[in-house]
């Protein structure tokens, strides 16, 4: 084998580039070679350069095969779509040996084309062009489902340019390009793209390959979308199941709850009883409440969604006699709202059967306050044994309250107004009843309202029972009710005629109350200043002074002070500083200082036209005690 031979064969080794063969030739014709020698060193180029072809075709083969099994490979283990399409336009790039590759996805609902994956743009504007079907170059492929290629984009008239497309194009710099259609049976969901940014000519073998990857993406995609509706379908069997399975519950649930509710009415339970197994069974918690059940009231008997909470009205003959209200389930399975509904109705169940049992021990402790009214020289035995039946503290100090619903003035035509009063009287008379149950008293409808003997409790006064009964019995039945208190009773079943001249005495406080435009309020004759001393059956005169000038008339004894006599001379001079002064015969400061001081012991409104007339009564009476004691 000649030097020559040798060296084709160096060259081959060493993968040489194909100008390195003309090498051999051009030496052996300077040292002056014969025509035979050259012609067949010229003969052994071109068997070498047709090796060197096959092997670089070999080689480009097996890398296009290598990639289109890694390609295959990442299909088979397909977790995210957008990974597996970045890895095909990469690999489509990098073989075919392009600038830039990339791949567009049609959108049915605009009818259009969109980028999904770019490599080797450099262009925003570019990777964010949608293309019309038939516009450009792609839009031609996907509308045909077949390949194009342009060595020159801009010279080329076979595709529709628009000025959107071809800015984009133009922006990117590209200038050869090679599309191939992604095909899911006889639909075109896509294009795949390998460009230059120079002229070049792509050649068949280069058109398959792109063609084979656009399979292997459009492969990709329809597993993706079949792996995504399986997804769902999985999602929507296991939603399905959690539905069963709760609707299972809930039906176990409003199961146990009906046997548990009636246990209850059987043996005897009570409202809390009921709430307290809902309350197990909903995994809330349920109270009951007698105030709060308007909405519930308006629904129609349905529980209803109150914020977080859900409330169920109890009621009964059309009068709403309270709510059960679940906290802490603010999502309730219709199911379990009708578990809730069924626990309100048992409740008003047991509320009727007890209240039915609660009107005639009313009706024995309204008899036992008539007699006491009405027949104060029954035989006080017998008096003491009935209310020790009634669980009634007969030793302690007792307050006689009338009560009443004021409403404004109707027509006295009006069918409706005289029922309206009746109803109103019924309704107070059965909560101040339950009222006088809880506080060991007795309750009587008595002239258009009704009448309350309470026991005081420890430092509470008549005034205070007065504002809390008002509260109370306006808070169950809505309305404003207006109570009027006596003094305190000492020795109720000792003295049973004090009860009816007490009586007196409240039904006048309440009076006063409505005359003053206090209806809806509680009061004692001492809260009423000096009206008081004329209502009042003890005319204390001493706790009328201490309650209106008391901590001035202290201020004075602590301190030695003279601001008894400063409020003398003040009203006595026609509230003028400037003529106190001179009947004090000191300052102005000075007078202004000792009224401040006042102010500051009797309130900020002491000088209104009210407070001064009671203040200054209570300095005459001052006056006049403190002369008698003399």
């Amino acid at each position: 084998m000649s030097h020559e031979h040798v060296s084709y064969l160096e060259l081959l080794a060493r993968g040489a580039a194909t100008e390195a063969y003309d090498r051999p030739v051009l030496l052996a014709r300077a040292s002056g070679a014969g025509p035979e020698a050259l012609a067949e060193l010229e003969e052994a180029k071109q068997l070498a350069l047709r090796v060197r072809a096959e092997l670089e075709g070999r080689r480009r083969r097996e890398a296009e095969l290598s990639a289109l099994f890694a390609t295959a490979h990442d299909l088979a283990g397909l977790r995210d779509l957008d990974a597996v399409l970045r890895a095909i336009v990469q690999r489509a790039r990098s073989l075919l040996g392009t600038e830039v590759a990339y791949l567009s996805l049609n959108d049915p609902t605009a009818g259009d084309t969109y980028m999904r994956v770019t490599e080797g743009s450099v262009s925003a504007r570019f990777q964010q062009v949608r293309l019309g079907m038939g516009e450009g170059l792609g839009g031609l492929v996907a509308q045909t489902a077949r390949p194009y290629v342009t060595e020159d984009y801009f010279a080329d008239p076979r595709f529709q340019h628009t000025r959107t497309i071809d800015a984009a194009v133009r922006d990117e710099g590209l200038v050869a390009i090679l599309g191939v259609p992604l095909s899911l049976g006889s639909q075109v969901i896509g294009v795949l793209f390998a460009a230059d940014r120079r002229a070049r000519v792509f050649e068949r073998e280069q058109v398959a390959l792109l063609g084979s990857f656009a399979a292997h993406a459009a492969v990709a995609i329809d597993t993706a979308n079949l792996l995504a509706e399986t997804r769902s379908a999985l999602a929507e069997l296991e939603r399905a199941n959690d539905i069963i399975r709760e609707h299972s519950a809930v039906i176990e649930r409003a199961s146990e709850v009906h046997d548990r509710l009636s246990e209850l009415v059987l043996h005897g339970g009570g409202v809390h009883d009921v709430a307290h197994a809902v309350s197990e069974v909903l995994g809330g918690t349920v109270e009951f409440t007698e105030a709060g059940a308007g909405s519930a009231r308006r629904a129609g008997g349905h529980a209803v969604r109150d914020g977080d909470d859900w409330v169920a009205a109890v009621s009964a003959g059309g009068e709403t006699l309270g709510a059960l209200v679940l906290h802490g389930q603010p999502e309730l399975d219709p199911v379990d709202q009708r578990t809730l509904e069924r626990a309100a109705l048992v409740t008003s169940l047991l509320l009727l059967a007890r209240r039915s049992a609660g009107e005639a021990e009313q009706r024995v402790r309204g008899e036992l306050l008539d007699d006491l009214l009405d027949a104060p020289d029954r035989d006080r035995r017998l008096l003491r044994e009935r209310a020790a039946r009634l669980r009634t503290d007969s030793e302690a100090p007792h307050v006689v309250l009338a009560a009443r619903v004021d409403r404004a003035a109707g027509d006295a035509s009006d069918p409706d107004t005289g029922s309206r009063e009746s109803a109103d009287r019924r309704r107070l008379w059965s909560a101040a009843s339950h009222l006088a149950a809880t506080r060991h008293g007795l309750a009587s409808a008595r002239d258009g309202g009704t009448v309350l003997l309470l026991p005081l409790g420890p430092g509470e006064s008549a005034a205070d029972l007065a504002r809390q009964t008002a509260r109370s019995l306006g808070g169950t039945l809505r309305e404003p009710v207006t109570v009027g208190a006596s003094a305190p009773v000492r020795t109720v079943l000792d003295r049973p005629d004090q009860v009816a001249v007490a009586y007196e005495e409240a039904r006048r406080c309440l009076d006063a109350l409505v005359l003053l435009h206090r209806s809806g309020q509680g009061a004692a004759a001492e809260d009423l200043g000096f009206l008081g001393l004329l209502l009042a059956d003890g005319r204390d005169i001493d706790g009328f002074v201490g309650r209106t000038i008391g901590q001035v008339v202290d201020y004075d004894l602590r301190r030695g002070t003279d601001l008894v006599r400063t409020l003398d001379a003040y009203f006595a001079s026609g509230m003028s500083p400037a003529r106190t002064k001179d009947e004090l015969h000191v300052h102005v400061n000075t007078v202004a200082q000792r009224l401040e001081r006042v102010g500051r012991l009797l309130g900020p409104d002491w000088q209104s036209p009210a407070r001064a007339l009671e203040i200054q009564l209570a300095l005459r009476l001052h006056a006049m005690s403190s002369a008698v004691a003399r």
